[in-house]
């Protein structure tokens, strides 16, 4: 198996994300990080290379040095910059023939993401975005059971993303630097919550139902003071229907008014008082339902209406079975935790495996980047126009 060498752009000490893509790496050795341009401080700067072990003669004080220099040398690059500059560092690494790992959102405007997955395209080049929740083992079970036909037709998903990380005990005190960009419009475009972990929630309830949300009625909110930005909504969805005899469920054609295409329902909040990363997802079928909380990511529920309710454990002896991209995800015995890190490592697995073989593998990709994009463009736009149903 060829071995990968890739560089990194942005992630330097005080970076969450950055150092969890590099732990996401090492995890399975599929990748060696050869280049870095970790931040436009010098000493930030400086100190990440140290820290990763990097040559001097391979760190870089800007990224377009960076791209210039290391062209052919390295197989990709992961980006892990504020949300403002994703689009113009992914376009230039896409243009000089870089397979691209960006975190998400993969842009600031609808536009840019369009653009950026047309470049990709057009360049033959791999374009990724973590959205982590994806890379759990039993998110993917839970995936393959509704494949399969265990819920029947769904009918209503429930998707709750919160977090607390908003409230403080003093609010005169600025948020900490991990969240006070956030709240920057220059540097995270027009949304907080919706962009930031609205899109993790937008994209489990496709990628888990198979479903597309057709439209959305958003009310977006900004409660903790100070904060010039969305921290809090509440999100009705409309998704796609199957067809079934021959029509899709919920024409106009039917003389129910009540009768309906699957519907969702998603809270996202900063502001969720004492809770960490409350990621709860529930999807009901007419036959069963599922349950899968982030909190305790290695157990999936299944209730019946008539038998008992069923517990999936992540790589049980009858996972293999039940779910065989499940096990796949899945590296240490059951009943030993697996979580944040282990899925965000299943994507660059998935991503690395693009890279060498030039196939698509089960990694969000431009698609995914353009939907979620769509997604937090129709949220605003719900929000602005008094609460109305606005097409994704």
């Amino acid at each position: 198996m060829k071995r990968l060498t890739y560089a990194m752009i942005g992630g330097a000490a005080g970076s969450f994300i950055g150092p969890i893509h590099r732990m996401a790496i090492r995890m399975d050795d599929l990748a060696d990080l050869a280049a870095g341009c970790f931040s436009r401080d010098a000493k930030a700067n400086a100190a990440a290379a140290e820290t990763c072990g990097l040559p001097s003669d391979r760190v870089y004080t800007s990224w377009q040095d960076l791209l210039a220099t290391e062209k052919g040398k390295v197989d990709f690059i992961s980006i892990c910059t504020p949300n403002d500059s994703h689009y113009a560092i992914a376009k230039a690494a896409l243009e000089a023939g870089f397979d691209v790992m960006c975190e998400k959102p993969l842009s600031i405007t609808l536009a840019e993401a369009e653009e950026l997955g047309k470049l990709a395209k057009r360049k033959r080049r791999m374009l990724g975005i973590p959205f982590t929740y994806s890379g759990f083992p039993m998110v993917k079970c839970a995936r393959e059971l509704i494949a399969k036909g265990e819920l029947g037709k769904i009918d209503k998903i429930v998707l709750e993303y919160q977090q607390g990380s908003f409230r403080k005990i003093d609010f005169s005190k600025p948020l900490d630097k991990r969240n006070a960009w956030k709240m920057d419009p220059a540097r995270s475009g027009n949304s907080c919550v919706v962009a930031d972990i609205g899109v993790h929630g937008f994209h489990l309830i496709e990628y888990v139902s198979g479903l597309e949300v057709t439209s959305l009625l958003a009310d977006l909110s900004s409660y903790a003071p100070g904060n010039r930005l969305d921290d809090d909504a509440s999100i009705l969805m409309r998704l796609s229907s199957p067809v079934r005899t021959g029509r899709i469920r919920g024409s106009n054609k039917s003389k129910n008014p009540f009768l309906s295409v699957p519907k969702a329902s998603m809270v996202v909040s900063k502001v969720a008082t004492g809770e960490e990363n409350g990621v709860r997802l529930r999807v009901y079928g007419d036959r069963a339902s599922l349950f899968w909380n982030q909190e305790a990511p290695n157990y999936l529920s299944v209730k019946y209406p008539f038998a008992p309710e069923r517990i999936f454990k992540r790589n049980a002896p009858y996972m293999a079975e039940t779910s065989s991209a499940s096990k796949r995800a899945s590296r240490i015995p059951a009943g030993h935790h697996e979580g944040f890190i282990e899925g965000f490592a299943n994507i660059y697995d998935e991503f690395c495996a693009a890279v060498r073989d030039r196939q698509r593998h089960d990694f969000p990709g431009a698609h995914e980047g353009i939907r979620t994009m769509r997604f937090v463009e129709a949220a605003l736009a719900s929000n602005a126009q008094g609460n109305t149903w606005v097409e994704v």
